[in-house]
Parts: structure tokens; sequence; C-alpha cells
């Protein structure tokens, strides 16, 4: 029997699709969801046909053209005509592993029965996310205000058999996938393109995942700056709950403990005669990393809130017999906080670069770019400067994008958030930071090989030792960019408990 995912009431959360991804769950609709699915597209059947008023978007045009009246009889090739009109994304193709997302998030989105689409074509959503048919979407082209337009087009034209898609890593015309496993193309109705279009599930595709990347390159920034910390022969009373407790923001308190519990043990850490102070990239590691957490978790609850939404429009209430066009499809919320989150994973980066540099300057006892024989060998020289240039781009990067809004739809639509533009763009700075850490790692685990024969704790000298298993200590010059990659082919091999991370 297959691992499944039910499509139910209960609340989408960071760990359960964590646990989907990495379990490789299919995706199921419980009984109820497909109850409240079938009811809302009954009720929406009936609501047009004793009903000659406009509703938006169901017999009227679209954006600007809301004043439109569409006949009867040409409503279901409206809905044709929003998913083709509307597929206009260009650049980069969005990663499968975010369509994914995006397809599961959409489902979520459509179960709650405020929308009023077809059980089959909610079906054939899973579908694609089970067999692994993932649409071709292009980075470019979402303002984040009528939801994702552009890019969710594009996510809903292989339903109608148009548009392309990956299948056994192949990209093929869909219309080519559909015939070959016997589903019949989709003919969308009333509202159905709308429903599709309308919504957050761009952003929120790429928030979750930068979100899942943020919690463990958090844990890891602690741990690793705890390698930096005994490497640069450091002062520990910095970390003595007394000074957090007066000052108990969470997550700096976290971060002590955490760097107090990793180091625990160490013959490094607690040796007499330490420097009095320490360089702010060292003594201050709970304030900055801990604000970051604090940010961390705040985009956590605002993305939580978000995929356990309804965001297409108009909205159908059953209950209370209305049909309300709103505006649950603007992206703020998100470009407001995968901003933030950008600052914040940028500045873990800035930090981590700073403790490098400290760390290659002959300070402590330390040669200078950690090699026995300087000058004939350049050492870690450069790898400084690498990571001294992704820390300014993500600088560059972390400029909010939700302070900006460009007019469209001839006014209609005046305002919008960029939040499609923050969260790409958020993205860039997660594997920014993701290299950055590489960097201080393979400097921080150089510099400590200078402190034997004393060593530092138990979970400090195992890390290393996984990590030499990888990536061996330089004696002489070697291809350094290797050693990035190694590297981060080793975070990706860490698996860190979820307990720990969430």
């Amino acid at each position: 029997m297959p691992n499944v995912h039910y499509i139910s009431a209960e609340l989408l959360d960071l760990a359960t699709i964590k646990s989907i991804i990495e379990e490789h769950k299919v995706l199921e609709l419980s009984k109820k969801v497909v109850l409240n699915i079938e009811k809302s597209k009954k009720y929406l059947e009936k609501k047009i046909l004793n009903n000659s008023q406009p509703i938006y978007g169901i017999n009227t045009g679209f954006g600007s053209l809301y004043n439109v009246k569409i006949a009867s009889d040409e409503i279901a090739k409206l809905q044709e005509n929003i998913v083709m009109s509307h597929a206009c994304g260009t650049g980069n193709l969005v990663p499968k592993e975010i369509v994914k997302l995006m397809l599961l998030l959409k489902v979520q989105s459509l179960s709650y029965g405020y929308s009023g689409v077809q059980l089959k074509t909610v079906q054939r959503l899973i579908d694609f996310y089970n067999l692994d048919i993932v649409p071709l979407i292009y980075e470019l082209g979402s303002l984040g205000a009528s939801g994702d337009l552009a890019p969710l087009a594009h996510m809903a034209l292989p339903l109608i058999g148009k548009g392309e898609v990956y299948y056994q890593n192949e990209i093929c015309p869909s219309k080519e996938i559909l015939k070959k496993l016997d589903f019949e193309p989709i003919n969308l109705e009333a509202k159905e393109g709308l429903a599709l279009l309308n919504g957050t599930q761009f952003m929120s595709a790429y928030g979750i995942y930068s979100l899942l990347k943020s919690h463990k390159l958090s844990y890891l920034s602690d741990l690793i700056s705890c390698v930096s910390i005994d490497a640069f022969n450091c002062n520990m009373s910095p970390f003595d709950p007394l000074v957090h407790l007066v000052r108990p923001h969470r997550g700096q308190v976290i971060t002590a403990e955490r760097v107090l519990d990793l180091l625990e043990g160490s013959e490094i850490g607690y040796q007499k005669n330490k420097n009095i102070q320490d360089p702010y990239s060292f003594r201050c590691i709970p304030q900055v990393h801990g604000a970051s957490k604090d940010t961390i978790a705040f985009a956590t609850k605002t993305f939580k809130t978000e995929i356990n939404s309804v965001t297409d429009n108009p909205n159908i209430f059953m209950e209370e017999d209305k049909i309300i066009s709103g505006g649950n499809f603007h992206g703020q919320p998100l470009a407001m906080a995968l901003d933030y989150l950008g600052i914040a994973l940028a500045e873990l980066g800035n930090i981590s670069e700073r403790r490098t540099f400290q760390l290659i300057a002959g300070l402590r006892n330390l040669p200078s770019f950690l090699v026995k024989k300087p000058g004939i060998n350049s050492g870690f020289m450069i790898p400084q400067y690498t990571a001294a240039s992704i820390v300014s781009q993500n600088k560059q990067l972390a400029t909010p994008a939700s302070i900006d809004s460009i007019v469209s739809s001839n006014g209609q639509e005046d305002h919008v958030s960029m939040g499609a533009n923050a969260a790409t763009k958020c993205l860039q700075i997660v594997n920014n930071l993701e290299r950055i850490l590489a960097i201080e790692l393979m400097n921080a685990s150089q510099a400590l090989s200078f402190r034997s024969p004393l060593k530092s704790s138990s979970p400090i000298e195992n890390f290393i030792k996984s990590y030499r298993n990888e990536v061996p200590l330089v004696e002489n010059d070697r291809v350094l960019a290797k050693d990035i990659e190694k590297t981060i082919l080793f975070f990706d091999s860490l698996h860190i408990d979820h307990k720990i991370l969430f």
C-alpha cells in the first residue's frame, strides 16, 4: 500500500509537508473534502441557472473587463481562454520540487468548498502530483496581487491538454502525456479557470520551500558557529544564561542554550586565561542568530496561515447564500514575510563571513590563511573573497520587493504586492547562505585542527569527523571550489530531527 496523505480539514504545517516530500507520500481526498467540493459545485450551478445578474469571473470578463457580460453558452470558453491568455510567464523554469508544492497547495486551497470547481479538476491536480507529471512554469510574470496569474496559468494549461510537462525526466507536450495515460483533457466549467489562476500558490510554494531550508540553515549556522568559537579560542562567558535572561528574546535565549549544549565538555572552550572580549561576530551570536530565528518563526506562522486558506476569487458561501468578489489573492502578507525572511537570512550570512574573516587573519595563534606554509600556499585567502562577494549580493537581494507596486489592468489592479519577486529572490538568498556557511565550515574546521591536541566537545568532534570523510584537511593548495560543492552536498546529507528544526 502506498504511503498516503489525506487532504482534509487538518492544518498543513512545515513538519507535515516535510514528511509528505521525504516519505514520497501520495495525495488522496478525504470523504469530507469530496463532499465539500461537490456541494460547492452544485450550489454554483444552481446559482448560475437561476440568476441573470453579473457574477464576477463567472459570467463577466476579468480585471478591468469586469463589466463585460458573457453569454451563458460562452461561459466554458471564457474559462479556457483565461488559462491560455494568462500563460505569459518567462525566464528560468521553476524547480520541479516547487511546482509539486504548488500542486499540493492549490489542491489544499480548493478542498475547502469555497471555489465551485469540478471534483475531477481537483482530482486531476492530484493525479499530476502522484504520477510526477510536473507542469513547466516560469519564474517571471507574477505581480503577486490577482494571485500568481501567469505561473498558475502555466500550471493549469496541462489540465486542458495544452502547455508542457516534465514526465519521466523528459519535457513533453502535455497532450501526449494525457493520451499516453488515457486521461481526457478537462473541460473547464464556470469559474474554474479563475479558481485555478487566482491564488497565492506560486509565492506560497517558494516560501514553504525556502522555509524548510531556512530552518535547517539556521540550525547549521549555530552548529558551524560553535566550530568557529572553539577554533578562535573564544571566551564562553557571553553565552551564560544570566546574560540572556535579562533580555529574553526567544531566539536569543534558544541560541545561547544551543551553543552551551553543543560545546559542553570542550577542552578548548573552558581553558583559563581567555581574552576578556571577542569580536561581535562571535560574542553576539545569540543576539544576531536569535533575531533571525524570531524572523523565521514569524514567516513560518504567516505561511502556515496562508497555505490553510482560500485564496481564489470570488468566494462561494453556501450557508449565507453569497458569492463575494474580494481580494484574498493579494500577496501582501507573503510579500512582506518573504522580504523579512530574506533580510534575516542575509544577516546569518553576513555574520558568518565576518567569522571567516577573523579566522584567516593570523590572530589567536592561528597561521595566516590557515596553512602551515603561507606564502608558497595561499590557503584560505580566496574563499573569504568568495563569501564576501556572496554576502554583498545578498545585501542587494534583501532590498524589499514589497515596497514596490506598478499599476496593471487599466488601473483596476492599482496596487500589487510584488510577492512573487520577493519569493524568487528569497530563494536566491537561501541558496547563497548555504554557500557562505559552507565556506565558514571549511575555514573553521581547518582552524580547529591547529588547537590540537586540545579537543572540542563530543558533538563538534563527531561533526568534524563526519565532515572530514568528505572534505580532508588542506595541507597544500588545491582547487577549493570543489571543497565548497562537497561541503554543500555534506549539508544535504545531514538529517536533522524536525523537532529541533521546527
